[in-house]
């Protein structure tokens, strides 16, 4: 009789009490009074829950609790436990919110607020005993002071305060030291955002390792510090680009006898220079030198004025002089001479390379080495040259041949503003020029 009298007396109440003694044991400080006033509470809890106790009778041999079914007296049992382990809770936790506002400077009624797991003691009597255990299974708050695993660790989010993703940089300007310095540098955010991830590339750069050496190297080189902004702005990827290549780079063109100011200046209007690599840059100037068959003081010429035929595509500059060569029916020495002094030739489109051509030589009657003689004409604007033409047709002018009187030089039809056109080779008011312009 005796033990089964002691198994009776491990109620369920009693277990949750201890499980409810062990979640606040946990996260309570260290040191000797916290132990002190936990060991007390939880003899005050067990003593609640003793006097509180009836022992359990035995109807027609089944227990007072078979099954979801409690007596009354069962049931007034459980209120009365819980009116008293609400009350010592709230005195157990504010006691130890005294404790934390002398160290932490904290108020109680914030500690009681934010650190009690348990419910408010006036909605303690609706709780059933299935909710309570359900509520004291659950998972208990971590403590700051609890050591925790590596894995744990690494699952805790960390807020950032950049925004997660955005369709513009703009939203990350203020949030980014590298972006921001950027933007007073002149580059323009808008047009790099709208190319495939540089956004992205930009925002994981740091500025003092990733961003600054670039832009001491740019100096070195004798880039100005205007230029930063529009250069960058062309070729965000000299940020990635290593300082060692860099550097060779630079140095193959000083090989080549390109001075120190034509590559400053050649970096400048032509930013993606320094993305190629040195076996590239070399393949390029034997391209030049071969194909258009120059000396090589010409070859570097035609390249210190268009510096991009060394980055853009070779394509455009094959097709537009096989087209000068077979189809516009220049020759040799004639290509030559166009190219030195027009290298914007090589890279012009192919329609508006043939358009202009067919107009000066076929309706202007322009035979091919004066075109070659000015071949500036070919790089001009095809509705000027037609509406001057038609012009000094219209007055009787129209005559380009310098062995005969009254001899208009092409440079002079294409390069003079319109007043000095009209008043030093048509020999009109420019109203007479707005006029006639008006009946095209």
């Amino acid at each position: 009789m005796t033990k089964k009298k002691e198994t009776t007396t491990k109620s369920p109440t009693r277990r949750i009490a201890m499980a409810a003694h062990l979640c606040l044991q946990g996260r309570s400080l260290l040191g000797s009074k916290t132990v002190a006033r936990n060991w007390q509470y939880y003899t005050q809890v067990c003593h609640c829950i003793t006097v509180t106790r009836v022992p359990t009778k035995i109807l027609n041999g089944s227990s007072i609790n078979k099954g979801n079914h409690t007596t009354p007296q069962a049931r007034q049992r459980w209120k009365q436990q819980m009116f008293c382990y609400s009350d010592l809770a709230a005195k157990h936790l504010a006691t130890e919110a005294k404790e934390n506002k002398d160290v932490e400077g904290v108020s109680t009624a914030d500690v009681v607020e934010n650190k009690s797991p348990l419910l408010p003691i006036r909605d303690a009597v609706s709780v059933t005993e299935s909710q309570i255990s359900f509520d004291l299974d659950a998972a208990p708050e971590l403590s700051s002071l609890e050591l925790i695993s590596d894995e744990a660790a690494v699952s805790i989010p960390v807020p950032f305060d950049m925004p997660s993703d955005s369709i513009s940089l703009r939203d990350y300007v203020d949030k980014s030291e590298t972006l921001s310095k950027l933007v007073q540098m002149g580059v323009n955010l808008w047009k790099l955002e709208q190319r495939p991830n540089v956004g992205s590339m930009l925002l994981r750069l740091n500025f003092d390792t990733d961003v600054a050496p670039r832009l001491l190297f740019l100096k070195d080189i004798g880039v100005e510090d205007s230029s930063y902004g529009n250069i960058l702005t062309q070729n965000p990827f000299i940020l990635t680009e290593s300082l060692v290549h860099l550097h060779s780079r630079v140095n193959f063109l000083k090989s080549q006898n390109f001075s120190s100011e034509t590559i400053a200046s050649m970096v400048s209007r032509a930013p993606y220079l320094l993305n190629f690599s040195v076996k590239r840059l070399d393949n390029r100037l034997r391209f030049y030198q071969q194909h258009l068959k120059l000396s090589a003081d010409n070859t570097r010429n035609i390249l210190t004025r268009l510096p991009r035929l060394l980055c853009g595509s070779l394509e455009p500059v094959k097709e537009n002089l096989k087209m000068c060569e077979v189809e516009l029916g220049f020759k040799e020495n004639e290509i030559q001479h166009i190219i030195i002094a027009v290298p914007k030739v090589l890279t012009l489109n192919k329609r508006k390379l043939t358009q202009i051509f067919d107009f000066v030589h076929n309706t202007m009657n322009v035979p091919h080495n004066l075109i070659a003689k000015f071949p500036q004409i070919l790089n001009s604007k095809y509705l000027r040259i037609r509406e001057r033409h038609l012009f000094l047709e219209y007055l009787e002018k129209a005559q380009y041949d310098p062995d005969l009187p009254n001899y208009i030089s092409l440079e002079r039809l294409v390069f003079l503003h319109d007043e000095r056109f009209c008043t030093e080779v048509a020999f009109v008011t420019l109203e007479d020029f707005n006029l006639f312009q008006k009946t095209l």
